[in-house]
């Protein structure tokens, strides 16, 4: 994985793609673009815009994009990652989280990079390396342990 993205960098995976590998949908997905990825590991944006319904509330006097969004955002990236070839009722399981830190806030109308690298596989359960970015600056870290399964949606 690269330590520092290129400018213009061009699009591996669009939203359209990305629907096709997560059921999540607007307005928790939270991964618009993929930009790399490899066996271990994934580059992926989101745009983060001032319309985003969540501040509204989150705070409406001086908007500033939840730490937890940030999370979910690097356990999708994560999902798409490791749901990619697989049947398409699997679905991703966010298990657990540590040493989550928050290094900076995130601010409307910006580019949160995500990235993700497998570092340990434990039977199902994956367990990734996490860091969120806006331009070189990084604003989150986590270990996250995500594990899939399949959809239970058809009631059986």
């Amino acid at each position: 994985m690269s330590e520092r993205l290129e400018e213009n960098r061009k699009t591996l995976k669009t939203k359209d793609e990305i629907l096709k590998i997560l059921p999540h949908r607007d307005p928790i997905l939270l991964v618009d673009e993929v930009l790399e990825q490899g066996e271990d590991y994934i580059v992926a944006k989101k745009y983060v815009k001032s319309d985003e319904p969540i501040f509204k509330g989150h705070f409406p006097d001086y908007p500033i994009y939840p730490g937890v969004y940030i999370i979910e955002g690097l356990a999708q990236a994560a999902g798409v990652l490791l749901l990619e070839g697989l049947e398409k009722d699997s679905i991703p399981i966010f298990i657990g989280i540590d040493e989550a830190r928050f290094k900076k806030e995130v601010r409307p109308d910006c580019e949160l990079l995500y990235e993700v690298k497998v570092v340990d596989k434990k039977g199902p359960i994956v367990i990734v390396d996490g860091k969120a970015k806006v331009g070189d600056q990084l604003v989150a870290k986590a270990r996250l342990m995500v594990g899939v399964k399949r959809s239970e949606a058809d009631g059986k």
